[in-house]
C-alpha cells in the first residue's frame, strides 16, 4: 500500500537507487525500471518515481536518453594527480624479472583475458592484407628467403621507412636505418652501443618493464627519473642526474610513455635536446608508439631535433601493423656502423620474407587508412576501459588520461597490493601487469596498467568488474 509522505518518499526512493549504484548492484550503462515499473514494484505513484529519478540526475548518477529510459551515468575517472615526486638520484640494481615471469606465462594461456601483456588483439591488425602479400612473395619469387639480409637489413624496406619519416617531421635516407628484429633488438643493441655492465643510464619511473628487464640482464644500473602523467621525463629531475658524471645514456619513450601514456610537449622535446647536447650524453628514444595518437597528429620524436646523431631512434611495427612478424629499427645516428657490427654478432639478420611482405605493404598506401581506423577504434576503447575501471575500482582510485596507444595506468588506494591483485585474478583467468615491474626500487605497490588493445566485450567487462571487486576488499 502507498504510503503518502510525498514530501520525502520521493528522497527515500532516490536513495534506495544511490544506494544500488554505490554497492555495484546498478553499474554504468545499466538501464534503470521504467517509470511505470518502478512505481509498481514500490508501491509509490508515477510523480514520486519521476522525482526521485530527477533528483539522482542532478545528482549526476543518472541520465535520461530519449525515448530510451534512464540508464546508470558512466562516472568519470579521476585523473592520475600531477605531483612531482622526489626523484631518486642514486644509481639502483634492477630486479624485476621474477614479477615479469608471471607475465609473461600468461601471454601463452589463450584462456586468459589479457589485460596485462600490452598487445593488440588479432581483429586490429591488417594481417589479413599482410598474409596475402607475403603468399604473393613466396610464389612469384621461389627463391625469397633462401638468402641473408645481412645488416643494415632490406634495401626497400629501408626506403619505405625513409619515405615514412617525412611523416615523423624529418627526412631521413635509407641508408639511417638498421633493420632488427622487432623494437627490443633494437633498443638493446642501442644499449650495448653505448653502455656495458656496472655502467649507469637514466630511465623514466614508472618505466616500461621491458627494458627494465633488459637492464637488469645487462647488469646496468639505473637512476630513475619521475614521469609527470601530463609531460613525461622530470626535466628538472634530469637535469640534477646528468650533474653528476658518469651518467652513459637516457632511455626514454617521449611519445605515450608506457606505462603512464604521457605524451612529452615539443617545448620539452627541445629542452631535452638542449640537455643532451650540454651534457654530451646518448638518448636511445623508444617511439613505437609514435603513429597512435588519436587526433591523427604524429608527435615528431626528439631525434627529429638531433643535429649531432647522439640520439637513437627505435621503432617498430608491433603495435601497428603484426607484432609476430617481429620487424623493427633503429636510426643510430653516430653509433651507425658500431650498431650494423652488433646486429650481426647478436642475430646476423631479420627474417627476410617479413621485411619484405611489410616493405610491400608501406608501397601499398594502404597503411595510412588502417591508421586512421586502429586509432579511431583505440580511442574508443580506452575510453570505454576508463569508464569501467572508474565505476568497479574502489574510491580514491585514479586512471591515466592519454591521447594516443591503448595502455591505462591506473593508481589504486594505498591498501591495494598489486602484486597480491595480480596473483589472485591470475586464479580468476585475469591477467594484469603490477606496478612494481615498472620500477627498479620495486615502487608503484598499489598500482597497475591495464591493457585496452582488445575490443570490449562480456569477458572483458566481467574481468574489469571482478579487478574492482578484488581492489575494493583490499581497499577495505
Amino acid at each position: 500500500m502507498e504510503r503518502h509522505d510525498s514530501s520525502l518518499l520521493y528522497a527515500e526512493v532516490a536513495a534506495h537507487v544511490a544506494a544500488l549504484i554505490d554497492g555495484g548492484a546498478l553499474r554504468a550503462g545499466d538501464r534503470l525500471p521504467s517509470v511505470r515499473r518502478f512505481a509498481r514494484e514500490r508501491r509509490v505513484s508515477i510523480a514520486t518515481v519521476l522525482a526521485a529519478y530527477r533528483q539522482l540526475e542532478t545528482r549526476e548518477l543518472v541520465e535520461a536518453r530519449p525515448k530510451s529510459g534512464h540508464f546508470v551515468r558512466r562516472q568519470n575517472p579521476q585523473l592520475l594527480p600531477a605531483r612531482k615526486p622526489r626523484p631518486a638520484l642514486a644509481p639502483a640494481r634492477v630486479a624485476v624479472s621474477e614479477g615479469v615471469a608471471g607475465l609473461v606465462a600468461s601471454m601463452r594461456d589463450p584462456s586468459v583475458v589479457p589485460l596485462g601483456a600490452a598487445n593488440l588483439s588479432a581483429e586490429l591488425y591488417p594481417i589479413r592484407a599482410l598474409n596475402r602479400m607475403l603468399g604473393g612473395i613466396l610464389r612469384d619469387m621461389g627463391t625469397a628467403g633462401a638468402a641473408y639480409e645481412v645488416s643494415p637489413g632490406l634495401l626497400t624496406l629501408r626506403r619505405q621507412l625513409a619515405r615514412r619519416s617525412l611523416t615523423w617531421g624529418m627526412a631521413l635516407g635509407e641508408d639511417d636505418f638498421v633493420i632488427t628484429s622487432g623494437a627490443m633488438e633494437a633498443i638493446h643493441l642501442a644499449l650495448r652501443a653505448v653502455a656495458r655492465a656496472g655502467d649507469t643510464v637514466v630511465v623514466c619511473s614508472p618505466s616500461y618493464f621491458g627494458i627494465l628487464h633488459l637492464l637488469e640482464e645487462m647488469g646496468v644500473r639505473v637512476v630513475e627519473i619521475p614521469s609527470l602523467p601530463d609531460r613525461g621525463m622530470d626535466l628538472d629531475a634530469l637535469q640534477l642526474a646528468l650533474k653528476r658524471s658518469g651518467v652513459r645514456a637516457v632511455v626514454a619513450i617521449p611519445t605515450f610513455d608506457n606505462p603512464n601514456g604521457s605524451l612529452m610537449p615539443y617545448e620539452a622535446r627541445v629542452r631535452l635536446m638542449a640537455l643532451l647536447e650540454r651534457y654530451d650524453v646518448p638518448l636511445i628514444e623508444d617511439d613505437i608508439y609514435g603513429d597512435l595518437a588519436w587526433d591523427g597528429s604524429r608527435p615528431s620524436p626528439v631525434k627529429a631535433l638531433d643535429r649531432s646523431g647522439r640520439v637513437l631512434l627505435c621503432g617498430s611495427i608491433s603495435k601497428t601493423i603484426a607484432a609476430g612478424y617481429r620487424v623493427g629499427w633503429i636510426v643510430p645516428g653516430r653509433y651507425q656502423e658500431h650498431v650494423e657490427r652488433l646486429k650481426f654478432s647478436q642475430s646476423v639478420a631479420t627474417s627476410t620474407l617479413e621485411q619484405m611482405a611489410v616493405a610491400e605493404y608501406l608501397g601499398s598506401g594502404g597503411y595510412d587508412r588502417h591508421l586512421r581506423t586502429l586509432r579511431g577504434k583505440l580511442a574508443q576503447q580506452v575510453k570505454t576501459f576508463r569508464e569501467a575501471i572508474a565505476a568497479s575500482f574502489p574510491a580514491g582510485t585514479s586512471v591515466s588520461d592519454p591521447r594516443g596507444s591503448f595502455l591505462l595506468w591506473v593508481e589504486m588506494p594505498r591498501g591495494v597490493d598489486a602484486l597480491r591483485l595480480q596473483t589472485e585474478a591470475a586464479k580468476r583467468g585475469i591477467a594484469i601487469a603490477p606496478g612494481p615491474i615498472f620500477a627498479a626500487r620495486h615502487k608503484f605497490g598499489h598500482c597497475i596498467r591495464i591493457n585496452c588493445g582488445f575490443p570490449w566485450s562480456r569477458p572483458i567487462a566481467e574481468a574489469v568488474r571482478t579487478l574492482g571487486e578484488l581492489a575494493s576488499e583490499m581497499a577495505d
